[in-house]
């Protein structure tokens, strides 16, 4: 695994409520607490961030579907009269 060095300068504050949390959290290391929980709120806005482009694609995949669709094949004709035939029957 390759690695990188990474500086980062905190107030007092900063540090003691960091040092709190990662001894309570269990955490090894003052740093061991700040890349965990900062690597999991990155993946955490990351996900959160690609639903929301997967949404807006699929919002326009589907207008596009709706508004310049082509018509239904043969075999989808085919199938969904069969499907309503199959309604019929269980009903």
């Amino acid at each position: 695994m390759d690695t990188a060095r990474f500086n980062a300068r905190l107030s007092l504050e900063q540090k003691a409520l960091f040092e709190r949390a990662s001894i309570l959290g269990g955490y090894r290391s003052l740093t061991d607490f700040i890349f965990k929980t900062a690597q999991m709120k990155a993946e955490e806005i990351i996900k959160e961030n690609e639903k929301i482009i997967a949404s807006e694609r699929d919002s326009q995949l589907f207008y596009d579907v709706v508004t310049k669709g082509k018509a239904p094949s043969r075999n989808l004709k085919n199938a969904y009269k069969a499907y309503q035939e199959f309604q019929k029957t269980i009903k």
